[in-house]
């Protein structure tokens, strides 16, 4: 994943518009010297400009309406269309072309692997698992904080699994069932699952789209990323513990509804935990890269829900027969995996392609290389990883990461542990700055809302500090 770098191309955009007159760093060697220094011409600023403009559409999603995937996927092609222009004219059609497969493959391995993990959670969201989960704590009578700090708990925990996205996006359900239209209580929970979520997904290789990259790059061991846990846990406990005195103390209304699982909910979790273990196993002991791994875990769900579909009569017929397991757990209902599929956030995925594609054009047009020049080697490894996380708040964590990966710096497991952590929960100061985040305004639309996120960035940004610190003292030998 070296070469998209997403979030360090969108920050070299910045570099390049507001420091146009820094030299761009000596070229790479082979083929590379080959490239044509574009960094200070109308073409590249053309290609700065039409990524920046993309982006602000981006941000201002909420209020345009416009769907985050398309400006971006359009920069990205007219992006590309002039540097295919230009390297045409020069006679190097092949450098350009090589380079934009190279993203494509890049963005595919990543597309496929979030396709698979997607496709799971609308599995176990459609067998109710997470409707059974939601009925269950509202029929135990949590308050309002206890509710705060039960979702957000469930948010750190979950998400190094499930990834940071799929896990906001289940406890925001649970917010949103309990909570209702209780304004006091919902943004805050929600602003506390984003920041759970991002922090929870730091220290694992599966939890979130920026340590998949690093992992599968081979920047840090699979096991090294659990040395976050600690500075991660702290990145969600600061803010939720001051947070915690504006959230109600009040119960919410009562309910003894049951909710029970469709046929084969526990064997998909099962399976999907499998699907997890292949991945690991098949890059750690076989080499390959974890997506082929996902791939497979595809496969068992795929051969489940053939054996599901084909006993479906059969269990219809024993249902009938006993009506006493009718509405109990178990119950027979259709299931179709290419409708879970179809589900998965598609406006996520596609804007990742615009993203990843764009980026990796101002990689390809010398940005990255500045970019790289003026923060590792002028302002030092552990001031540029911080400020990689204050980035990704405003550009995406994903996009940030790519950037960063494509510079391939010089640096230490502890400073690649850092920008690892801070890509991820830097994104939390921002609604806009994960996918969790830009998520969770698309899904609780109204209640969740950048401005009321932004309220909350001083507090948030107390977690990033702190979980810097600890993590450049637990993780001393590291550097």
């Amino acid at each position: 994943m070296s070469r998209l770098l997403n979030p360090v191309s969108r920050f070299a955009m910045f570099v390049a518009v507001l420091l146009p007159g820094l030299a761009l760093a000596a070229g790479g060697e082979g083929a590379d010297h080959t490239r044509l220094d574009l960094t200070h011409s109308g073409i590249g600023y053309a290609a700065v400009a039409i990524f920046v403009f993309a982006y602000l559409l981006v941000i201002g999603e909420e209020f345009i309406n416009l769907r985050k995937s398309k400006p971006v996927i359009l920069a990205a092609g007219i992006i590309w269309a002039i540097i295919g222009w230009v390297y045409t004219n020069h006679g190097m059609p092949e450098l350009a072309e090589n380079a934009v497969r190279h993203d494509l493959l890049e963005y595919a391995e990543l597309m496929l692997f979030l396709l698979v993990a997607m496709t799971y959670i609308n599995a176990m969201e459609e067998r109710r698992v997470f409707d059974a989960l939601r009925a269950w704590l509202i029929r135990k009578g949590f308050s309002f904080r206890q509710l705060f700090w039960m979702t957000g708990t469930l948010a750190f925990f979950i998400s190094p699994v499930a990834d940071n996205l799929t896990t906001a996006l289940l406890m925001c359900a649970v917010v949103l069932a309990v909570g209702g239209d209780n304004m006091r209580f919902v943004p805050l929970a929600c602003v506390n699952i984003v920041v759970a979520a991002n922090a929870g997904g730091a220290f694992s290789p599966f939890g979130d789209i920026t340590t998949l990259m690093v992992w599968q790059k081979g920047m840090v061991e699979f096991w090294s990323f659990f040395a976050l846990f600690m500075p991660a846990a702290v990145n969600f406990v600061v803010p939720a513990a001051i947070m915690h005195f504006a959230v109600p103390n009040e119960q919410p209304e009562a309910s003894d509804e049951t909710i029970a699982m469709f046929r084969g909910a526990r064997r998909i979790i099962g399976l999907f935990l499998l699907t997890i273990i292949t991945a690991v196993s098949f890059h750690s002991f076989l080499g390959l890269p974890p997506v082929i791994g996902m791939l497979t875990g595809l496969g068992y769900l795929q051969f489940f829900g053939f054996y599901l579909k084909k006993t479906h009569s059969k269990c219809l017929a024993r249902r009938a027969s006993n009506s006493e397991h009718n509405g109990q757990i178990g119950d027979v209902v259709p299931f179709d995996i290419f409708n879970k599929v179809a589900r998965a956030e598609w406006d996520t995925l596609l804007f990742f392609y615009g993203v990843v594609l764009c980026v990796g054009g101002l990689g390809f047009l010398g940005y990255l290389s500045l970019a790289s020049e003026l923060m590792y080697n002028h302002w030092g490894a552990t001031s540029a990883n911080i400020v990689v996380g204050l980035l990704s708040a405003i550009v995406d964590n994903i996009p940030v990461m790519f950037a960063v990966l494509t510079m391939n710096p010089d640096m230490s497991t502890g400073q690649w542990l850092l920008v690892t952590m801070t890509a991820g929960v830097g994104g939390s100061l921002l609604s806009i700055g994960s996918a969790a985040g830009v998520a969770l305004m698309g899904q609780a639309r109204g209640k969740y809302t950048f401005f009321g996120h932004l309220k909350w960035t001083p507090v948030i940004a107390i977690g990033y500090a702190a979980s810097i610190a600890v993590h450049m003292w637990v993780n001393a030998d590291y550097f």
